[in-house]
């Protein structure tokens, strides 16, 4: 019987540094070209969404973590304008780091005030919970 039609699978991370800034990206495409998003992005055949969680935040902003601590699934089917996606988002903490902007990031900052921004896709949502979680921790 062949596999079942089903939705992108991807996996999101929501890092706060020692001041209770976030990281995010700027993206570099379509959709959201230019907005405000989290690192984050498809997981690959044969890959733990944790270690695409890990891989693709080095990628967009130079940055590796190493404690990861799930923060929700994400699948309102229409969450991404491109099609059905499912989101696997983590949380990480850091001191104070530097990074850079690689891959499909146009930038990479940490920002303070992420609730003045408008972020791309249920970020916004994906980082409210991260702070919940870390409140009841």
């Amino acid at each position: 019987m062949p596999f079942p039609l089903t939705p992108a699978l991807t996996a999101d991370c929501v890092v706060f540094d020692e001041r209770g800034y976030v990281l995010l990206i700027r993206r570099k495409n379509d959709p959201f070209k230019g907005s405000y998003a989290l690192p984050g992005g498809f997981v690959d055949v044969g890959e733990r969404v944790e270690d695409a969680c890990r891989r693709e935040l080095r990628e967009e902003t130079g940055l590796k973590v190493g404690a990861l601590r799930l923060i929700g699934v994400y699948s309102d089917p229409y969450r991404d304008p491109r099609g059905h996606t499912c989101s696997i988002a983590y949380l990480a903490r850091v001191g104070r780091a530097a990074v850079t902007a690689g891959d499909d990031a146009a930038a990479a900052e940490w920002v303070a005030d992420w609730r003045a921004e408008t972020l791309a896709f249920d970020h916004a949502l994906i980082i409210a919970d991260a702070e919940r979680l870390l409140e009841g921790a």
